[in-house]
């Protein structure tokens, strides 16, 4: 797997800019030391040992920051993975593309810190301009939520279901 290296030009500002949007970037987010709640993590680890595409760039977002903004503004496609608060089955794997994700996102009765981070980090592309064309979030239904590195069983056999739809989405064509 390998990084894309974005060219970038100076704005008025002296600010950079990226001349476009390219490849894919995906996301885990959570926090691997709360059991199921490190979902998103274990999606990322189990999807960097395995082969992408070259414009694929896979990330540990932890807990999600601006300091992720800039990433998420050079991609052309956003594939965020995490537990969610579904109302669902524990290991339940819902995706949601584009207007979904943010009508999912906008209506979550209990957003969870990152839900809340994440929603700051695409204003803040949307504001720039610089929004992913197309963008997906893969949630997964916790069980726990205790002290734990490892999830519980039906959230692991979920992180290998979502690596796979993770997978099938960076293959597809554009």
């Amino acid at each position: 797997m390998q990084a894309t290296v974005q060219a970038a030009v100076h704005a008025e500002d002296g600010a950079a800019v990226p001349e476009s949007q390219t490849g894919t970037l995906v996301i885990g987010i959570g926090n691997s030391l709360f059991g199921d709640d490190g979902a998103g993590i274990h999606v990322i680890e189990t999807l960097a040992r395995q082969s992408l595409p070259e414009d694929v760039e896979v990330i540990d977002g932890g807990t999600l920051s601006f300091t992720l903004l800039e990433r998420v503004e050079n991609a052309a496609r956003l594939i965020v993975v995490d537990a969610a608060q579904l109302d669902a089955e524990p290991g339940t794997v819902r995706v949601f593309h584009d207007a979904d994700m943010d009508d999912f996102l906008n209506g979550s009765q209990r957003p969870s810190v990152h839900e809340v981070n994440l929603m700051d980090v695409l204003v803040g592309a949307r504001l720039r301009g610089r929004m992913p064309k197309r963008y997906s979030l893969i949630g997964i239904q916790p069980l726990s939520l205790d002290w734990s590195a490892t999830p519980t069983p039906v959230v692991a056999e979920a992180v290998e279901r979502a690596a796979g739809i993770i997978r099938n989405l960076v293959e597809e064509t554009p």
